[in-house]
């Protein structure tokens, strides 16, 4: 398994994954989801980390960030997944690794893309068959934000407001609430390794940005072209020291220019 990406780039918003070791259902109590999310709340209160959305699931956790350059994702990532495999491995007298050895980091272009994203966690649980309906489960930015506790926010809403365009809370509310059944209106919901794999997904103009923002971490890396949406991924085939062509290739119904 190749090596998960972190690219930190201030400013950019970032899809976070980050999975239990060996995908073990070691998150399937509420306690220790709570348990996640309060580490959560103590990384944005220590770092200044801004949260944009997340979920905890019983095997695995998304959390949707912006970029402050400050070194607050590295640091909070270590803050929550440390003090959450701690007290887990105390309670249960378990020795071992709680997380799988990296977590995932996807650039998320900040137009339609970051709703389809929002839209992508929120629904994770119904698309695993635990709950109907995304608000019924318990550890979850959608939840929060349909349902604002009085302590301990940790949802950023004026900065997701403000990259959505929306002037207040209610339209915020109203938008994630209209995404979240659109997409249960249609029906399946599967899963799209677009935002659980990639380095970057986006416009066209995007992934160029990010490329070129990435510089030589971007080289010798592929983009795949699905209708309106442009992901940057690691090279699927071998790299042989051809520099200055593309080679386009043609999976399904998705073509795929990949930089030699």
């Amino acid at each position: 398994m190749p090596r998960a990406n972190r690219n930190f780039m201030p400013g950019y918003v970032l899809h976070i994954t980050h999975r239990c070791h060996k995908k073990e259902f070691l998150l399937k109590f509420v306690r220790d989801r709570q348990r996640w999310r309060y580490w959560l709340f103590e990384a944005k209160k220590r770092y200044g980390l801004c949260v944009l959305n997340y979920i905890v699931t019983s095997n695995h956790i998304h959390l949707l960030v912006q970029d402050r350059g400050r070194g607050e994702i590295a640091k909070s990532m270590q803050l929550i997944a440390g003090r959450t495999a701690q007290e887990y491995n105390q309670r249960k007298n378990r020795k071992g690794a709680f997380w799988e050895d990296r977590y995932h980091a996807t650039l998320v272009d900040t137009d339609s893309h970051l709703a389809r994203c929002m839209t992508y966690i929120d629904l994770n649980m119904v698309r695993a068959g635990a709950v109907a309906q995304p608000l019924e489960w318990d550890t979850s930015g959608f939840r929060e934000i349909q349902v604002p506790p009085d302590r301990y926010r940790v949802i950023d809403q004026p900065t997701l407001m403000k990259l959505f365009g929306f002037t207040t809370s209610e339209q915020l509310r109203a938008a994630c609430l209209n995404w979240s059944e659109q997409a249960l209106a249609m029906g399946a919901i599967p899963y799209d390794s677009r935002w659980t794999d990639a380095i970057a997904v986006g416009s066209q103009e995007f992934l160029a940005e990010a490329k070129a923002a990435l510089g030589v971490k971007a080289l010798h890396r592929y983009v795949e072209t699905d209708g309106d949406v442009q992901v940057l991924r690691e090279s699927a085939l071998p790299y042989t020291p051809h520099f200055g062509h593309e080679m386009h290739v043609l999976r399904g119904n998705n073509q795929v220019i990949l930089e030699r």
